[in-house]
């Protein structure tokens, strides 16, 4: 059977403005679970269900394809079962739809996995995600009303400890899948039903603002970052023009050249050092006499034609991995060095072809503190890879 994944994403949000392209961790939000889609390896097409030109250009950069869904469809009131229904309607080969919420950015292949082989298997016809809540339940007491609360699931006299009561599985929203005969009669859930219980750490739910930063710190410590493990960064090259610098370039009346770049760049470069992660520099231009003016203490490389070349003999010399390497760069002449590196980033004013190859884009502009953002999410990082060794 064809099994298809299938995210809603559609342009209008009430709570978050293009919420699902939002950058999450550096990653826009609804790629998160296309990685995880697309690593799974058991769906036979992975699919964005959108009406925004911006989120699509963003869906098709995770490898996913793009039905463009009708207006009708996309309303406030529309329902996801409506989304799927019409999807359903153009895409004939379909059997199968694992609808995945593009807000649980902590979602993993594991998960996706297991559910698969429940419904192509096991031969249940829906399956949907819980997770497991250990919270006490009272009656609703609306205003006005003359009565008293009421326990919903305890007995006050003899309230459980945490360990004793096995607590309750509540949809927490992540997937649905369903197959095509139960979606088409108006059900994402019937027939032979089974619930997949997930881990409470990868439950994570975006539905307003003041769940980003708390995401965020989920999603670095329990999201999924890919197939292959994260190792310990050694070593961070950064593009000097437009990264550590504004890329602006000031002349004065005798010809000399200025740049300007932010103390809290030096900040991040020095607090790099201490953590025993060696920083390196590159520029395109001859900028030695700007470098030695900065008193960075970095061995750079200027005037660089390829800046690949470069990157590939600092780190043949230093005996490392990619997976050890860390880049940060903004212009076209960055895109083969940022897909090349373990952990690559780009300012939030980079071009839009380092954007698309890097793996992190900063809140901070190039020169004004983009260094020191991608130096916290390098040891945010580090702090999962030892978090995972002693696992």
């Amino acid at each position: 059977p064809h099994l298809a994944a299938l995210v809603l994403a559609r342009g209008g949000s009430k709570g978050i403005p293009l919420k699902n392209i939002k950058l999450l961790a550096g990653v826009p939000l609804i790629g998160w679970v296309l990685r995880a889609a697309t690593d799974a390896g058991v769906f036979q097409s992975i699919w964005v269900s959108t009406d925004h030109d911006e989120i699509e250009k963003v869906a098709k950069q995770f490898g996913a394809q793009v039905h463009r869904r009708s207006p009708e469809v996309s309303q406030d009131s529309s329902t996801s079962l409506e989304a799927i229904r019409e999807f359903l309607n153009h895409h004939h080969e379909v059997d199968i739809v694992g609808n995945i919420q593009a807000t649980s950015p902590c979602l993993h292949p594991s998960d996706l996995i297991k559910v698969a082989d429940l419904i192509q298997k096991e031969g249940f016809d829906s399956v949907f995600s819980v997770v497991r809540r250990h919270q006490f339940r009272w009656s609703e007491v609306k205003k006005g009303e003359k009565k008293m609360t009421e326990p919903q699931n305890l007995n006050p006299a003899k309230r459980y400890r945490r360990q004793d009561w096995p607590g309750e599985l509540y949809e927490n929203g992540s997937f649905y899948f369903a197959k095509r005969h139960l979606i088409e009669k108006g059900y994402l859930q019937g027939g032979k039903m089974a619930y997949y219980e997930m881990r409470a750490e990868h439950s994570v739910d975006i539905d307003i603002d003041i769940d980003w930063p708390i995401a965020e710190q989920r999603v670095l410590s329990f999201g999924y970052f890919g197939k292959e493990p994260l190792k310990e960064v050694k070593l961070l090259v950064c593009s000097i023009d437009g990264c550590l610098t504004n890329g602006r370039i000031y002349v004065t009346e005798d010809q000399k050249e200025m740049v300007s770049y932010d103390y809290r760049d030096m900040v991040g470069i020095d607090l790099l050092k201490k953590r025993g992660i060696q920083v390196r520099l590159i520029s395109e231009r001859d900028c030695l006499k700007t470098l030695s003016a900065m008193q960075l203490g970095c061995v750079a490389k200027v005037s660089a034609t390829n800046k690949l070349q470069v990157l590939e003999d600092w780190q043949k010399d230093m005996g490392l991995s990619w997976k050890e390497v860390a880049y940060l760069g903004n212009e076209e002449s960055d895109v083969e060095c940022l897909k090349k590196a373990g952990m690559s980033a780009v300012p939030a004013d980079a071009c839009a072809l380092a954007q698309k190859a890097a793996g992190y884009i900063c809140k901070s502009s190039g020169g004004c503190g983009a260094v020191r953002e991608f130096a916290e999410h390098i040891f945010l990082l580090l702090e999962k890879v030892n978090s995972a060794r002693k696992q």
